[in-house]
């Protein structure tokens, strides 16, 4: 690394600084997509960038304008999406692990794995309407 480079980098204890931005999911009903982390989750839509192929949406918790996002990317030809079957849920804290479940099975997210206690948290696990993996935690105090 030259000392220019060396030198323009942030530094914390362990690497560069950085915080979460966001995390991209690559949709095949955009509409239907977005519904659906607004209904259940209570995300915004923050931002909507037109794209020369694509329409991206970018959600946000009200109130939470700089931290963290989650984008919804909807190619024009709304081609159908594969999700892939690797274990990579997006985490999502909540209060109540079993409310938290029961309501988003009951608002259309689809049952995966019913609440259960490992270690000093509570988590459960749904589907999004298109098949991705959500989980629900809570850390017991």
């Amino acid at each position: 690394m030259t000392d220019a480079a060396a030198s323009a980098r942030p530094q914390t204890a362990k690497g560069p600084s950085f915080r979460f931005a966001f995390v991209k999911f690559v949709v095949g009903d955009l509409e239907a997509m977005a519904s659906f982390y607004q209904r259940i989750f209570g995300f915004e839509v923050a931002q909507t960038i037109e794209l020369a192929d694509a329409t991206e949406l970018v959600l946000r918790r009200p109130g939470d304008d700089n931290g963290f996002s989650l984008i919804l990317y909807g190619p024009h030809d709304r081609r159908p999406v594969a999700v892939g079957d690797a274990h990579g849920p997006l985490g999502l804290y909540v209060r109540d692990v079993d409310a938290a479940y029961a309501y988003a099975v009951d608002a259309g997210a689809k049952a995966h794995r019913p609440p259960f206690d490992t270690g000093p948290m509570r988590a459960a696990f749904v589907l999004d309407p298109e098949g991705r993996e959500l989980e629900l935690l809570s850390i017991r105090r």
